[in-house]
């Protein structure tokens, strides 16, 4: 059983391999965040507990954590990648994370369902009067 619920997204976010010394910038997009951690698809196999320095230039302030890869796949020609946060502040930096994930699924079904093409600031203040009061604790 599950520790954490997943919320699918498809927001990008840069990474880097701590350990290597190249500390090359890889750009994905996340496939999923939870409060324990994130999912994302990789051209790369990753070994496992390799640290990496995550960031997400979408949130103001960016994101910016360090985690542990918990379990890389091969899947279809690619890898999907789980990392795990340790550190309990970076838990709840995470937590604005998935709402943000929230917000821009909520910003893309209005505009794939109703035709309303919204800013991130307007999609996000109708998602807070909605339903931030029922978000996940």
């Amino acid at each position: 059983m599950r520790k954490f619920i997943r919320h699918p997204t498809t927001i990008p976010f840069e990474y880097s391999i701590l350990e290597l010394t190249t500390n090359k910038i890889n750009h994905e997009q996340l496939n999923n965040v939870s409060q324990g951690g994130l999912c994302f698809q990789s051209n790369s196999d990753i070994n496992l507990a390799s640290r990496l320095e995550i960031k997400i230039p979408l949130t103001k302030p960016i994101f910016e954590a360090i985690c542990e890869v918990a379990w890389c796949h091969r899947v279809n020609g690619h890898f999907d990648v789980g990392v795990k946060f340790t550190d309990v502040q970076t838990w709840f930096k995470l937590r604005m994370v998935e709402q943000i994930c929230h917000i821009e699924e909520y910003r893309k079904n209005l505009l794939e369902k109703e035709g309303r093409d919204l800013s991130g600031e307007e999609a996000a203040k109708e998602w807070i009067a909605k339903y931030a009061g029922d978000f996940p604790r």
